[in-house]
């Protein structure tokens, strides 16, 4: 049965809560670089209740870092009233769920083995879904032209402090990512002259990936957001290097490609070919 004065979170605008199953302990402390590792059920509000998403049916429970910028940040609010171990549904208002689609899709291409980042379409993950109109879920499609109210249904499993975990490049706060980035890139250009172009790739990406999560907090096209593209672009060359050796020339064109479209001055690509055609 659910306690009637968890209905209200918090007196939270647009959040109802309900118990459907009782923690132990304590809340825990949700503070900045706290991990928190939970199943989550994502439920359209109509008669059937349609299940959007299930952490459970893939089998890999959810893991965000608290205070990370994670897109859905809702889900910290929500997590934070919870108990270890307790389960609870929360209705959650669109002005709480329009994100959604977006961090869905993401979630979605990670259990299917591919990178949260569509790399043959490199540009802006906004900038796509206008230009393509599709998420490439057709029911993250509808909610995208059609916000709606969603249940959420979170099972807390574990909350482990800073110093409890290995923090991995995407549990980084910005300023510890563009610290990471020389560092990745530099094991990048070393595994490029060792001939190790795949895993050199992986190396390039990840490094992509964090210049790319601290531009999104940038406004587009100021000073701060041009010197992250400019390094991104760098990068991205480099990758591009990678794939030459690998024989993946269709990907090299559309990424090449992608950067003279959206930058017309041609000096980085000039370079890049120069280095491709003597083999540096």
């Amino acid at each position: 049965m659910s306690d009637m004065k968890d209905a209200l979170l918090l007196g939270s605008e647009g959040i109802k809560k309900t118990i459907l199953h009782g923690g132990s302990g304590d809340i825990p402390k949700f503070v900045t670089g706290v991990k928190v590792t939970f199943h989550f059920r994502t439920q359209l509000c109509d008669d059937e209740r349609t299940v959007i998403d299930d952490s459970k049916a893939v089998g890999t429970p959810m893991e965000i870092v608290i205070g990370n910028m994670f897109k859905l940040d809702i889900w910290e609010t929500l997590l934070s009233s919870m108990r270890i171990g307790e389960v609870a549904e929360f209705w959650c208002d669109t002005v709480h769920t329009g994100v959604y689609p977006l961090v869905s899709k993401s979630m979605r291409r990670i259990a299917e083995g591919k990178d949260p980042v569509d790399w043959h379409i490199h540009t802006c993950g906004m900038a796509n879904m206008f230009a393509y109109h599709s998420l490439g879920y057709e029911d993250l499609d509808e909610l995208m032209k059609e916000p709606k109210p969603l249940y959420f249904v979170l099972e807390l499993l574990k909350v482990q402090q800073p110093r409890e975990y290995d923090r991995e490049t995407w549990a980084l706060s910005d300023e510890e990512r563009l610290k990471a980035v020389p560092v990745l890139h530099g094991q990048g250009n070393k595994l490029y002259k060792q001939g190790r172009y795949q895993e050199a790739t992986q190396k390039y990406k990840e490094a992509i990936i964090c210049i790319k999560n601290v531009q999104t907090k940038e406004k587009a096209w100021d000073v701060p957001w041009m010197k992250l593209e400019k390094m991104a672009n760098t990068l991205t060359l480099n990758y591009c290097q990678c794939l030459l050796r690998m024989e993946e020339y269709y990907e090299v064109i559309e990424h090449t490609t992608d950067i003279i479209n959206q930058h017309p001055g041609l000096s980085l690509i000039t370079s890049f070919l120069t280095r491709a055609s003597e083999g540096s």
